[in-house]
């Protein structure tokens, strides 16, 4: 059986490594290829993914895992050995649902959307990206259908993001947090609003990207390992834990953009370079799940990035950094505009409070097309018409609507709920760690991460795929999914704020 475990491990290899490579590939079409490459570029990843599918989906792979599960039915769950073989049967069994050619069919239609989106994105104009969205729904609808009749087909398409997870449950999630927090906004909103003209000052770019790599070498983010590119929308990528590339963009008129989108790409990061070396080249090498991904980045970002103990060791540098902005700025006055609550047209921008009502939006428009409620063509105008309804305005245009986020052009359905799941998970784990190391909250008035980084370290990165997330969160917390706790630290932290 050793054996068998041993061939499984070098066809995984090979899957990975064919995997990884396609990601180099998507990875510069977004940070550095010019504009006239996404032709060819769109045959060369759909030639890699349909061979990196084809591998992995071989007959040979799935009598092995026939095999091997026999072996390891009764190892026990910390067996890494075990968690390999169940990991990779669960990969496998919705991989062989998914034809070959439709894998190429999407990555093909997902390169050359990418480019479309850019340049609808830049007119402002949805016409130039629908077909191209259009054709993406057809095709994750037919993803969809691959697994069968389900309560949605919405649960096959997530269930990719968050394993286990239904659209019923995330319908739950999203009725609690509105029950909760909508009196919270209205509550905020009888207040003074807070003057944040100072973040939408000139603030030179090269400054504000040196300021942003400075905070997050000092955060962990390993540079000898990773490096930072400028991108239409942020993300994070790794081609192995060696190898861990986040992006950014910049503002020159707000400051926020850039300095929240780094630190909120290096908390995945932070993750990837995390995850324990000895899975490289298999599926546990990586996150349990998108939600459990997205609890990293949305820690760093907002229970460290925009707490009032990081702004007191890091206001005065910054101050330093732009003395003709913030100069005469006082810290109490900065730490209420970081963390002003208003109704924002930018997802990525969105304060904590409303951030979750954009990830509402985007679940119910995902669910409505793929249920056949809502054309394609359709989507600006619901769009604008539920974002009125959920934040009072009117939506300027298509670029700061239905364009602004790069998922769709990426084929990623399914994915926006993980946001507001990982807004949860972030503070379970935080009041987790704190609670097993007290000396963590001290240590951010010092401005030392490093006691958190490394309770994050042994307690969630270095599982990577290991565990199911609700087996994660159950072995870290001692609980389940619960919104309490986020709840409970929207209230705590912005009655202080406002004053309520």
């Amino acid at each position: 059986m050793a054996d068998k475990l041993k061939q499984l491990k070098a066809a995984l290899g090979e899957v990975y490594d064919l995997g990884k490579a396609a990601a180099v590939l998507e990875w510069d079409q977004q940070a550095y290829m010019p504009p006239g490459g996404a032709a060819g570029r769109a045959e060369q990843t759909a030639t890699l993914r349909s061979l990196e599918h084809g591998k992995f989906t071989a007959a040979k792979i799935g009598r092995w895992l026939t095999e091997l599960k026999k072996e390891y039915r009764r190892a026990a769950p910390e067996s890494d050995e075990a968690a390999l073989v169940r990991v990779t049967a669960r990969a496998y069994d919705r991989a062989t649902k998914v034809p070959a050619a439709l894998v190429a069919e999407i990555s093909r239609a997902t390169t050359l959307a990418h480019e479309h989106w850019v340049e609808a994105r830049r007119q402002k104009n949805f016409k130039l990206f629908e077909p191209y969205l259009e054709n993406i729904f057809a095709l994750q609808l037919k993803v969809a259908k691959c697994f069968g009749k389900q309560e949605s087909p919405y649960d096959a398409l997530l269930d990719g993001y968050e394993p286990g997870m239904k659209a019923s449950q995330v319908r739950a999630v999203f009725a609690e947090l509105r029950r909760e927090i909508v009196p919270l906004v209205k509550a905020i909103s009888a207040r003074p609003e807070s003057d944040d003209a100072l973040l939408h000052r000139d603030y030179a770019e090269q400054k504000q990207w040196d300021f942003g790599l400075e905070v997050i070498q000092k955060l962990g983010y390993d540079l000898q390992r990773g490096r930072q590119d400028k991108v239409v929308h942020p993300f994070c990528t790794s081609f192995n834990t060696g190898d861990v590339r986040i992006t950014t963009r910049v503002d020159k008129n707000f400051l926020p953009t850039c300095l929240m989108g780094t630190i909120h790409e290096t908390g995945h990061a932070l993750y990837e370079q995390g995850l324990d070396p000895r899975f490289e080249r298999t599926p546990l090498c990586d996150s349990a799940s998108l939600g459990i991904h997205e609890s990293q980045s949305r820690m760093w970002e907002n229970l460290v990035g925009r707490s009032r103990a990081f702004w007191k060791i890091w206001y005065p540098r910054l101050q330093a950094v732009f003395p003709e902005n913030l100069g005469g700025v006082d810290l109490d006055t900065f730490y209420r505009a970081i963390n002003k609550v208003k109704p924002s047209y930018i997802r990525v921008e969105a304060d904590e409070v409303t951030y979750n009502l954009h990830t509402m939006l985007r679940f119910e428009i995902e669910v409505d097309v793929l249920e056949g409620r809502l054309a394609v063509k359709d989507i600006p105008a619901t769009w604008n018409a539920k974002y009125n309804e959920y934040f009072g305005h009117e939506v300027t245009d298509d670029a700061a609507g239905c364009l602004q986020d790069v998922h769709w052009s990426m084929g990623l359905v399914g994915y926006f709920p993980t946001y507001t799941l990982g807004n949860i998970i972030s503070v379970q784990f935080y009041d987790q760690a704190v609670k097993d190391n007290p000396s963590i909250s001290g240590d951010l008035e010092r401005g030392e991460y490093g006691s958190l980084l490394k309770w994050l370290r042994e307690n969630v990165h270095r599982h990577g795929r290991k565990y199911l997330p609700t087996e994660l969160i159950k072995r870290v917390t001692g609980s389940g999914l619960d919104s309490k706790p986020y709840i409970a630290y929207l209230k705590r932290k912005y009655s202080e704020v406002y004053g309520l």
